[in-house]
């Protein structure tokens, strides 16, 4: 067996755990980013510095400190620490956390600070397991997720403690640990002669939208697989790109990243940004959304936020949403592009979406006045009798088509529900609006000056 130099025995050794674990801050002052939570004088800081931690759940991308920050608490406070894993974790294991906790002489502190990763992973009963123990104050918890917790923690729960929200990091923070990985002898790779290129540690740093462990795996990944030349490992750009790992988008489907995504892209739309529109329209298509689902959205905008600004639009999505149904992906991609940008670049108005809203609250409080009898269906004889349909002005019988009748309930005034923008061909309609309204008014003058001269 050959011998080990020194230096091969020193790599080596650092192989055991990855370079992300091993630089793993040890202190808060150790942990890069969030100073909304961690910064000297906030609330988290405090709680960690003087040991008076409440239950807590911290919320998060991957990759931005939340186990990070686990493992600072574990090493500082003088409590029971315990870390359970809600992938591998069950009822049994809580209820051996708790027992353990209740045990003077195994807890003589009487109370033990339970650190659940990705608690998401935990079902309706295992999470209510924890509520008792919680409320008593055996269990200070600490959650941890990667997913919203208003959403997939019990509510209960989550009344009883508080959420941090963790953010993904910045490039200038991901910068800060990869130069310290290399710089740091023991833990990283500051024992060895690296020359690696501003290009590679940028490009290294940018990729890894937010996420250290990313930039730190594939740190390692390039100098572990780099052959030193004349004792030096030298890391370009190149180099740095093939150990980089493609970061898919952070998307789920039936979480929050899914419904962040399409809200984008909506509100994108909404507001004429044709650019945003299609990174949004990007992201959702890189993460497999489906791509009928986003050209209903398209169609649903168009009506809502197009309307009769130009409503050629709603056609036009609409048969873009054929169209996508007919196609299917990778070529749907253009349709949908087309139809959402069109959309982000037309005129705007919600009118009709607000006047149908009016009008139905009008119905659901019980404003349904009966319908004028003019304007009623007359289908048998006896009916008119009755007034059914007696009195309508059949409209194309006056000039320009507009009769002097009314059409609303009389307890309801013209222009209730249906007000014009000046946006786009909206603005026509308003004008031939305001028109039809002075007709039907100078028509009523008419026929009252000619009930009063009979």
């Amino acid at each position: 067996m050959p011998i080990l130099t020194e230096e091969e025995d020193k790599i080596n050794l650092t192989r055991r755990e990855p370079l992300a674990y091993r630089m793993a801050p040890r202190t808060l002052d150790e942990i890069v980013g969030q100073s909304h939570l961690l910064a000297k004088g906030h609330m988290l800081h405090r709680m960690v510095d003087a040991d008076r931690l409440s239950t807590i759940i911290l919320f998060g991308p991957p990759g931005t400190g939340k186990t990070s920050l686990a493992r600072v608490i574990a090493q500082t406070t003088k409590y029971k620490f315990v870390k359970l894993n809600a992938v591998t974790s069950g009822v049994a294991d809580i209820k051996r956390v708790v027992a353990d906790a209740e045990n003077p002489i195994l807890t003589p502190e009487g109370r033990t600070i339970l650190f659940i990763d990705e608690i998401h992973r935990f079902n309706k009963s295992q999470q209510d397991a924890l509520l008792p123990h919680v409320e008593s104050g055996v269990l200070t918890l600490i959650g941890a997720t990667t997913e919203n917790p208003f959403f997939e923690v019990n509510k209960a729960l989550i009344s009883r403690s508080t959420v941090f929200q963790l953010y993904p990091l910045t490039q200038e923070d991901i910068l800060i640990l990869l130069k310290r990985a290399l710089n740091d002898p023991d833990r990283g790779f500051g024992f060895l002669d690296i020359d690696i290129t501003d290009e590679a540690l940028e490009f290294a740093s940018a990729l890894a939208s937010g996420d250290a462990r990313v930039a730190l795996n594939a740190l390692e990944l390039a100098i572990l697989t780099t052959e030193p030349i004349d004792e030096k490992i030298k890391i370009d750009l190149e180099i740095m790109q093939d150990c980089m790992q493609k970061r898919a988008p952070q998307y789920d489907k039936s979480g929050e990243g899914h419904y962040d995504t399409i809200s984008a892209f909506i509100k994108s739309m909404r507001g004429s940004d044709p650019d945003a529109t299609l990174h949004y329209l990007a992201r959702a298509i890189e993460a497999g959304e489906d791509s009928s689902f986003l050209a209903r959205r398209i169609v649903i905008c168009a009506a809502e936020d197009v309307g009769m600004a130009n409503p050629q639009m709603l056609s036009i999505a609409m048969s873009a949403y054929q169209a996508v149904e007919s196609v299917g992906m990778p070529e749907a991609r253009i349709i949908l592009a087309q139809a959402a940008v069109a959309i982000a670049s037309s005129p705007k108005s919600n009118s009709t979406y607000v006047g149908i809203d009016k009008a139905l609250s009008d119905i659901r409080k019980g404003n349904v006045p009966e319908i004028p009898y003019h304007l009623r269906n007359a289908p048998v004889k006896g009916m008119s009798d009755l007034g059914y349909s007696i009195g309508y002005q059949y409209d194309h019988d006056y000039p320009q088509g507009i009769s002097y009748q009314r059409f609303l309930p009389d307890v309801y005034e013209e222009g209730r529900y249906y007000k014009p923008s000046e946006s786009g061909y909206e603005a026509k309609v308003k004008s031939w609006l305001a028109e039809v309204r002075k007709l039907r008014e100078q028509g009523r003058q008419e026929a009252d000056t000619k009930e009063q001269d009979k």
